[in-house]
């Protein structure tokens, strides 16, 4: 009880912030308390710590490739492309708001699509004199709904590689067609639920002018893509392709004195870093004292469309019970006994599950905090309603997706 108790609180936290508190001020002290009380040992801890280490590091890598990327005006570069590809329409601007949003995501992970892409969107839809709902609201959806395509692309996707050993490629292969499945389904709804936004007329638009194209950073991404590829054909971790990438850039730009050291540490978000570790070892304990025993019964083993359909459904209900990073921590061990399969089933119930309330990731709690700076406070009703519509018509098309996939591989 006190295990669940405190991860109670620490979720509790993570939303609320209050006096914008880091989450790991809550996550760290109740590890702490977890191993005193004995709901978890010290070696089971310090290897939940080192299961997660190389995982930990990716994600401080992309997070500090992602800063430089848009210190190098990437993103910038991406709101005027968006805006000249719109023409001054809005119904333009939301293909390609969902266009670049897919991209980041699976190129630089969905952090950067909330915390980097969002704001860009807001100044561009102002610029166009459009409204900017539609397009900001797409960009949390797509931030976990586009994750679903490459291991880099989310946290959940790294942990679930970390479990089955399975390939960069492999994985890929198979979340191709839930991936396409899942933004598709999005834009479709997208359109008819924001039909009255689009339609509005631009007020105050202004003339967009060409930008200049970073060269160089889209090249250093492409040579990053391809080293993910190539260090998982070798077995070793893609955090060193993102530390590559993102020492390169950082040459680049303390050379050119436009970052310092401590401004490239500050963006590794090192508290985000220290909650992900506190809240595994809050996690472990909880699934070590009952909850794998209580969830056992309820995540399929077999790889049969209906048991594919149900391992998505209990993880897009635990995601939004607990947060989908707490949820995959403690289904991953019950999900391999099934295989891989299984596995990623888990994935699209964690990765699309959360586009249905707040709470649902710790994506969609960021894209708020961005919404309050833009005087922005997205209607809850709104949200919810949306997100009726969106998960799970995307949940059931993305597990055909990946049963299909899955058929066709088997066959050849």
């Amino acid at each position: 009880m006190v295990s669940i108790a405190l991860l109670l609180i620490v979720l509790a936290f993570a939303v609320i912030r209050p006096r914008g508190l880091p989450e790991a001020v809550a996550a760290v002290p109740a590890a702490g308390i977890v191993l005193v009380a004995g709901a978890i040992s010290f070696p089971d801890a310090v290897d939940e710590v080192a299961r997660l280490a190389p995982v930990v590091g990716f994600l401080a890598a992309v997070l500090v490739l992602a800063k430089l990327c848009d210190d190098e005006g990437l993103f910038q570069a991406a709101g005027t492309l968006m805006a000249r590809f719109s023409r001054g329409k809005p119904r333009r601007l939301l293909p390609a708001v969902f266009a670049v949003a897919a991209a980041v995501t699976v190129v630089l992970s969905l952090d950067a699509t909330v915390v980097l892409l969002t704001p860009v969107v807001f100044a561009t839809a102002a610029r166009m004199g459009a409204r900017a709902k539609p397009h900001a609201y797409a960009c949390t959806h797509l931030a976990n709904s586009a994750s679903l395509l490459l291991p880099v692309s989310n946290l959940t996707n790294l942990l679930a590689v970390a479990a089955t050993g399975i390939s960069f490629l492999r994985f890929t292969a198979l979340m191709t067609l839930p991936w396409l499945a899942a933004v598709l389904t999005e834009y479709l709804v997208f359109r008819r639920f924001f039909a009255a936004d689009l339609a509005a007329r631009p007020r105050g638009g202004k003339t967009i002018p060409a930008g200049k194209v970073p060269a160089f950073v889209l090249v250093v991404l492409g040579l990053t893509l391809a080293g993910f590829v190539v260090t998982s054909l070798l077995d070793v971790s893609p955090a060193w392709a993102a530390f590559a990438g993102a020492a390169v850039l950082a040459v680049r730009a303390l050379a050119q004195r436009r970052t310092s050291p401590a401004a490239i540490v500050r963006s590794a978000s090192i508290p985000f870093l220290a909650f992900v570790l506190a809240l595994a070892i809050v996690v472990r304990a909880v699934v070590d004292n009952g909850l794998d025993e209580a969830l056992s019964h309820l995540v399929p083993t077999s790889s049969t469309f209906l048991a594919l359909l149900g391992a998505a459904a209990v993880a897009a209900v635990l995601a939004n019970l607990i947060n989908n990073l707490p949820a995959v921590l403690v289904l991953l061990p019950l999900a391999t006994a099934g295989g891989t399969p299984v596995v990623l089933a888990v994935l699209i119930g964690v990765n699309l599950g959360p586009n249905l309330t707040y709470v649902g990731s710790l994506a969609t709690l960021l894209w708020r905090r961005i919404l309050h700076r833009h005087d922005t406070r997205p209607d809850l009703g709104e949200f919810t309603r949306l997100g009726l519509l969106t998960v799970p018509a995307s949940i059931v098309l993305a597990v055909a997706g990946l049963w299909l996939g899955l058929a066709l591989t088997s066959t050849q």
